[in-house]
């Protein structure tokens, strides 16, 4: 059996998932996110190593895909915030669960793991 969503098939839920939250970045972006809205020199500073194509390209991914927010206010210079949709939002358990799989696999303990790329200049 086959899905289609926004144009593309997948054969199974997995590969759709994948789709949208595979790669490099969007997870990591998705983490850093959390509940707090950021702006695009936040995020890339948060993001060690991301150049600011690819971490464009992978926001416009992951708001077409529903995950995020892009908000542009009129003001000069132009400000543009990001921040997770509460569908987005649904997210935030699997990247935690793999957060602690990651931290067991580094044996390290969990208040370290906490502090992966870009939670430690996170506001709540």
């Amino acid at each position: 059996m086959t899905y289609t969503k926004n144009g593309k098939t997948y054969h199974c839920p997995v590969e759709a998932a994948l789709e949208v939250i595979g790669g490099k970045w969007k997870p990591l972006i998705l983490w850093a996110l959390g509940d707090t809205v950021m702006r695009f020199g936040e995020l890339q500073k948060g993001l060690p190593g991301v150049n600011a194509k690819m971490l464009t390209k992978q926001l416009r991914e992951l708001e077409e895909d529903g995950v995020i927010t892009r908000t542009i206010y009129p003001e000069v210079p132009p400000r543009v915030e990001y921040a997770i949709t509460d569908f987005g939002k649904t997210l935030i358990p699997i990247l935690q669960a793999l957060c602690n799989w990651g931290a067991q696999y580094l044996d390290i303990d969990e208040e370290s793991a906490h502090r992966c790329t870009g939670k430690t200049a996170k506001k709540k």
